[in-house]
């Protein structure tokens, strides 16, 4: 697994992929934060980093795909996936090197964001006055978004050699799994009835939940649970192929 970890992180940040992942990810923020007028924390009258945390999910469910989209497809693509599988390595250690290859490069990106905490916490009046609780709790739980989004643009990439397919499907996976579940719980069938049942099934209420402050062991297990739940299924479609 070390080695293809190796690979995956080398070929993230000795190409321009990386350096324009995060880069992306950063000036946006950036805008968001200080430059455009609804949103810059300079026009609020009290410290917070709510923008920070309410905007991440939008940009992940296109930047997480676009980071994830080649790692099966291009293998499939250009024909090196046979020689992948054939190496003396286990599929699921093909898997998790990638998986975790993902990872290290979105924290990265998110890293250089913790200066907005510091200058939010500049800021505040009298300085420090802000709830670093639920701060840390919005990393927490945007670093477990980040990861079951990894997963599942990981299982998109393994299903198709086609880079632009898989960074379709993942895009469409995330956003439902992010939001659908809160929109089919306001349709008339479920309200009133098992909405908040149909809810609990979406990341949303459980990265708000996080975001919040409280860290609930309900939460951490779902999203383990739905990045495994992806790494088995890209593992099957992997195994699928030495067949």
């Amino acid at each position: 697994m070390l080695s293809i970890f190796l690979k995956e992180a080398n070929s993230f940040f000795s190409s321009l992929i990386g350096y324009i992942v995060i880069g992306t990810f950063l000036v946006i923020m950036g805008l968001i934060m200080f430059v455009f007028p609804d949103t810059s924390l300079l026009n609020y009258n009290y410290a917070t980093l709510g923008q920070l945390f309410e905007v991440a999910p939008m940009i992940f469910v296109f930047l997480i795909p676009a980071i994830t989209m080649r790692s099966f497809a291009e293998e499939q693509q250009s024909g090196t996936i046979e020689l992948l599988v054939t190496r003396p390595v286990t599929g699921l250690e093909i898997v998790l090197g990638k998986y975790f290859a993902g990872m290290v490069l979105l924290a990265f990106a998110l890293l250089p964001t913790v200066l907005y905490y510091y200058t939010v916490y500049k800021l505040g009046s009298p300085p420090g006055n802000l709830d670093s609780g639920a701060i840390l709790g919005s990393y927490i739980g945007l670093f477990l978004l980040a990861g079951s989004f990894a997963a599942i643009g990981l299982f998109a990439s393994s299903l198709s050699n086609n880079q632009i397919v898989a960074f379709i499907v993942a895009a469409f996976l995330c956003f439902f799994l992010y939001w659908g579940f809160d929109f089919l719980s306001r349709l008339p069938a479920f309200v009133g009835k098992v909405d908040d049942v149909v809810q609990m099934f979406g990341i949303d209420y459980h990265y708000n939940s996080i975001s919040r402050g409280l860290i609930d062991s309900r939460d951490i297990i779902y999203f383990f649970s739905v990045a495994a739940l992806f790494l088995m299924m890209t593992l099957v479609s992997l195994e699928r192929r030495k067949w």
